[in-house]
This record gives structure tokens, C-alpha cells and sequence, in this order.
């Protein structure tokens, strides 16, 4: 019904232009006429007005036919810009030519000023029609809304292409209640002049001054191609007012076209991380996982599952999934199954602390590259049940790469933590174990073993900001644990690069680690998020400072101050020289660790600090 009144509209506005063009050839003609004339039509030449009647017919048919060709009946005129003017100045000079041509040929005589004239004419006439809908619009929006106080004032911040493209449409969307009073832009060159009407009144750095000057209510962000700190500086701003923050995605829109108030978006917290997005080269990893058969283990969880997302669209021979939690398993099953329906996958439910059942998998499967990201990652919750952070994550790890080596795994990646680096938790010092598995394991087979350590993933599983989301949506309070708390962030895609670059770049030993820009203090992270939620804070939801939670320290660290860096092709990403071990005594130590956990002994942190020295204990 809807698609039939569309139709009916477009068919209609097509007749009216129709009768319009028409309209203006008949009138353009005797304009020319008259004005030669000097505005006295009873002094027009009778032949020559018998000229422009006879050859009429002839000139409307074929003026149409060339306005058809040049789209003047199939544009979107609410959109209208540069490209519209040249084609219906195309359009008309080539009707004139044709005109004049025409008349010549069948001898039909009129004032040699008759073509300029009719061309100038039908030229204004035209243009003015399809640009009739636009202005009443723009004088509508601006001088005749009928109650002011419902109108609420806009602010872009950016003049380039992409913030004059956003005022454009602005002004001429059909929801006539939002208003774009200024621009801001810190090129001097533009600050005092004019963007598609709109004056740019200064730099970010007037953003508080102008919201109340102006009495602004939105502020839309159009910087497309800003580096992530200068975005994260001007939301900083932005927040010391009370307005709305919208923002426009990426640069790939204003290629394609594609800038419009409907690719505005919320301002996200990865918006206030303050650096880059992590690239890596796609035909590295392209090149050790392509027709290989690829095991991801935690294959359910946020990094597990992503890091499956990734390597599904990368050519594997065929992807292995195990997790313990059948849910999860589930649900990356499905997915990758609807998105890559010719792709090899086996999901399996399997603990990666049972020895037989993963050496069963390794044996009947093959893989040539393993991706251990299962573990239990919850410091609180370790911190109560120390044991069972030993067993699932220390040799939950070891049973793994030891199948791994035996089966002949070509490239074994662990996923590891910066809460690794002088661990003041059990998690912590648990994955810290695993590194020293990894590096001793690799020492004594043709595998390759590295780890790759980062820290905080947005968004994932037991993550802090679907908790805070969640209290936000509750009305707060939103608990932070101190207020000085900081902590290193990153997103999940940009994580598991991170450990595909790894496995690229894996030779053996090797622990990862990841340049993450400046850290984060969650306080601020829990501030931000309240006001992007559009609640004041104090007033509407208020913060709660808890207290440390046990094991927990006020800032991570990403590698040990022993290991030194060295740097890889990718900037970004370093690598950690290893740290010299006794393997025999450490393999000793971890068998002895093995009967202490599966007595759930309560020295197990004893022990774990006599493995691990850089481990802190925290005093009970």
C-alpha cells in the first residue's frame, strides 16, 4: 500500500514538472522575444512570433527528451547541489543549440538576440522550479515555525567536507524542530566565514562559551579523520556542558557518499580510549592459517569467540571450537554457521583440565594451530577459590600444550593478561605460570609456543562496562572500587589481532605485549559513561566507591621490568625477551603444586609465591 502511494507521489511531482517545463519553454521563448523588443509586446515582428508558435511542438518534444536524458525528472530535488546546476545548465545549452539549429532548418526567422535571450531565460526558469520545493522548505524552517520554544539548537563541531555535508541535510530534513546555530573548527582559516550558511564562530577550544552563548542543545561531531586522542579531548570538553553528543563513525562514509544525519551516532566509550584502533596485516595471518586446521579452546568465551569470528572468514581448512560451557558454544555455533555455511566447523564440549579428552581431540582432529583462551579470568572469585584458578588455568594449560606437542601442533598461542606482570592476585599469578609453561615447553619441542599478554577488554564477559551499563539502567549507584583506580584498555577486535599477529609472527618463546596508549582511570570511564547515558551525575546517579576488591591493585603493568622490549613490523606490538628458568626444578615445583591444588591445600599461594617471586600476597 505504501510502495503504491510512493509511486502515485513520484508520478505525480513527474507531471507537474512536466506541465512546469513545458510552461517555461513557451514562456522563455516569448520573453526573449519581448525583451528584444524592449519590453513593448506590440512591437514584436508578426513573423516572428508566427516563428516561435509554428516551431513550438517541435522545441517542447525535443527539450524534454534532452532533460529526460540528463535525469531532470528522476532527481531526488530535496538534495539538490553543484552536480544538479551543471546538468540543468547542460540540459538548456543544448536545448538552445538544438533550438537554433532546428529553426534555421526549417527556415523559420527570429532576432539573431532570440537564442541567448531563450537560452538565459529557460535556464532561470528551470532552475527555478526545481529549486522552488528547496527554498520554501529553508524559508519555512527559518522564519515561519510556528512555536519557537520547541526548537532546539545544533552545534558541529568540524568544518570540513563532512560537517558541511551534515548541515546541509540538517537544514533540509523534514523535522523542522532542530536548528544548526554555528560551527566550530580550529583552522583559523575558516573561523569568521561561512559553511552552507552557517557562521564557524571559533575552535574546540570555545565549546563551553558558545553552548551558552548560542543555547545550544546538540553538539554534533564531523571529524571523521580526527586521530582518536583529538576526539577523546573534545568529548572531554563537550561533557563540561549538558548537551548531547552525536558523532559521525569514519572517513570510509564520506567516500562512499554515504555522510547524513542517519550515520550519527552515539558517542561510544571506545571513543574516550585516546588512541588508534590496532591494524595488523591481514595476508600474514591470511598466510599461516589459510587450509589449516585451526583448534581455538574457551572457543565460547568474548576472546575465544572472536578470535573464531576472525579465522572463518580466513580461508581454515577447518575450525575446532571446545568450551566447557555448552551455552556459549551454542550460540558461536550457530552464528558462524548462518554467516559461513561452506565452512568446516566442529563445536565440542570438552575441560581442558581433562588429560584423556584433549588428547583425544588433538589426536582425531590435528590441528596445525592451537588458540588457548580458555580460563578462569574473575579476580575476586579466584581470590576465594585459589585452587580451582590452579587447576583450570596452571595445568589446565599444561595438559593442553603437552597434547599440543604430542600431536605435533605447528603454532600453540596463549592467551595471557597483564595481570600477569608482579601479580598481586591468584588469576594473576596463575597465568603467569602459563608463560612459564609456554617457554619452558618450547625449549623441548618443534612447536612453536608464545603467549600474548594484553589488558582490559571492553565489552567482554565480567568486563566493568556491561556492569556499569547495567547499574546506569538500574539508577545507580555506579560502583567504583577507588578512585584512583587505572587500568590499560582495548576492544575486542583489536585483542584478538593482537593474538592472530602473534601466531604470525610466532618463531618460539616469545611473550606479545601490547603498546595500549595511556591508561584509563575507571572513574573517569564511570563519569563518562553516566553522562553519555544522559544522566547527570550527583543528581540523577551518583558514584560509589567500594574499595579495593581482594587482589586487586590500583594499576596493571604490561611487562616485566627483567624482559625488555624488542619491536616487531608492527609498531604497536613488542615482544618480551624471556625470562631465564630452571625447568627442572620449575617442572618440580609444578608437580608438587599439582597435589597441593587437587587437595585443595590452603598453602597453595605459599607455594604459587615459591614459583612466581614477583607474586605479592596480599596480607589478610
Amino acid at each position: 500500500m505504501k510502495a503504491n502511494r510512493r509511486n502515485m507521489q513520484l508520478r505525480v511531482r513527474i507531471i507537474l514538472l512536466l506541465v512546469g517545463d513545458v510552461a517555461a519553454i513557451l514562456l522563455s521563448s516569448f520573453l526573449a522575444l519581448w525583451v528584444r523588443y524592449e519590453f513593448v509586446a506590440t512591437n514584436i515582428d508578426r513573423s516572428f512570433l508566427e516563428s516561435v508558435c509554428h516551431y513550438a511542438g517541435i522545441n517542447i518534444v525535443c527539450t524534454i527528451a534532452i532533460f529526460y536524458t540528463f535525469h531532470l525528472y528522476t532527481s531526488l530535488w530535496k538534495y539538490a547541489s553543484v552536480n544538479e546546476l551543471v546538468n540543468i545548465s547542460f540540459a538548456v545549452i543544448l536545448s538552445g543549440i538544438l533550438n537554433a539549429v532546428g529553426m534555421k532548418a526549417f527556415q523559420y526567422p527570429v532576432p539573431r538576440s532570440y537564442y541567448i535571450l531563450y537560452i538565459m531565460f529557460l535556464l532561470a526558469a528551470i532552475i527555478g522550479i526545481r529549486f522552488y520545493y528547496r527554498l520554501v522548505r529553508f524559508v519555512k524552517g527559518e522564519y515561519f515555525v510556528k512555536n519557537r520554544k520547541e526548537i532546539f539548537n545544533i552545534m558541529v563541531i568540524g568544518a570540513g567536507d563532512a560537517g558541511a555535508a551534515i548541515v546541509k541535510e540538517l537544514r533540509i530534513t523534514q523535522k523542522l524542530k532542530r536548528r544548526v546555530c554555528c560551527m566550530l573548527d580550529d583552522d583559523p582559516a575558516k573561523q569568521g566565514k561561512y559553511i552552507q550558511g552557517c557562521p564557524v564562530v571559533g575552535g574546540t577550544k570555545d565549546i563551553v562559551p558558545v553552548v551558552e552563548k548560542y543555547g545550544i542543545e546538540k553538539i554534533v561531531i564531523a571529524m571523521p579523520s580526527a586521530p582518536k586522542a583529538v576526539i577523546k579531548e573534545i568529548v572531554k570538553i563537550c561533557h563540561e556542558t549538558t548537551c548531547k553528543i552525536r558523532i559521525l563513525p569514519g572517513m570510509y562514509q564520506l567516500v562512499n557518499g554515504e555522510v547524513s544525519v542517519s550515520q550519527l551516532r552515539k558517542v561510544e566509550i571506545g571513543d574516550l580510549l585516546g588512541r588508534e584502533q590496532i591494524k595488523v596485516n591481514l595476508d600474514e595471518i591470511l598466510g599461516y592459517v589459510s587450509n589449516k586446521v585451526v583448534l581455538v579452546t574457551g572457543g565460547g568465551g568474548s576472546i575465544g569467540s572472536e578470535i573464531c569470528r576472525q579465522l572463518a572468514g580466513h580461508g581454515v581448512k577447518q575450525l575446532v571450537i571446545v568450551d566447557i560451557y555448552e551455552n556459549n558454544v551454542y550460540d558461536i555455533q550457530q552464528e558462524l554457521k548462518r554467516k559461513y555455511p561452506e565452512l568446516d566447523l566442529v563445536a565440542l564440549i570438552a575441560s581442558v583440565r581433562n588429560t584423556h579428552r584433549i588428547n583425544e581431540i588433538m589426536e582425531k582432529y590435528r590441528p596445525n594451530v592451537v588458540y588457548h583462551a580458555a580460563a578462569h579470568k574473575h579476580v575476586p572469585l579466584m581470590e576465594d577459590s585459589p585452587n580451582e584458578a590452579i587447576k583450570n588455568n596452571v595445568f589446565g594449560t599444561y595438559k593442553t600444550a603437552a597434547a599440543a606437542a604430542k600431536h605435533g601442533v605447528e603454532r600453540f598461542v596463549l592467551i595471557s593478561t597483564d595481570k600477569a606482570v608482579n601479580p598481586t592476585n591468584i588469576m594473576g599469578a596463575s597465568k603467569r605460570m602459563c608463560e612459564m609453561i609456554v617457554q619452558t615447553l618450547d625449549k623441548f619441542y618443534p612447536t612453536e609456543f608464545v603467549a600474548v599478554r594484553f589488558g582490559n577488554v571492553l565489552g567482554s564477559n565480567g568486563s566493568v562496562i556491561p556492569l556499569f551499563k547495567k547499574q546506569i539502567e538500574e539508577g545507580g549507584p555506579v560502583t567504583v572500587t577507588h578512585p584512583d583506580i587505572i587500568r590499560y584498555f582495548m576492544t575486542i577486535p583489536e585483542a584478538v589481532s593482537l593474538v592472530l599477529q602473534a601466531g604470525a609472527y610466532a618463531k618460539g618463546g616469545e611473550i606479545f605485549v601490547l603498546d595500549m596508549g595511556e591508561p584509563v582511570k575507571i572513574a573517569d570511564l564511570a563519569k563518562n559513561m553516566i553522562r553519555l547515558s544522559g544522566c547527570k551525575l550527583g543528581e540523577d546517579i551518583e558514584i560509589k566507591y567500594t574499595g579495593l576488591r581482594p587482589g586487586e591493585k590500583l594499576y596493571e603493568e604490561l611487562l616485566m621490568d627483567e624482559e625488555g622490549l624488542q619491536e616487531t613490523d608492527n609498531k604497536l606490538i613488542h615482544i618480551g625477551k624471556p625470562i631465564k628458568i630452571d625447568e627442572a626444578v620449575f617442572m618440580k615445583q609444578l608437580w608438587q603444586l599439582k597435589e597441593a591444588a587437587e587437595k585443595d591445600s590452603e598453602t597453595i599461594r605459599k607455594m604459587v609465591k615459591e614459583i612466581v617471586p614477583t607474586y605479592v600476597i596480599k596480607e589478610e
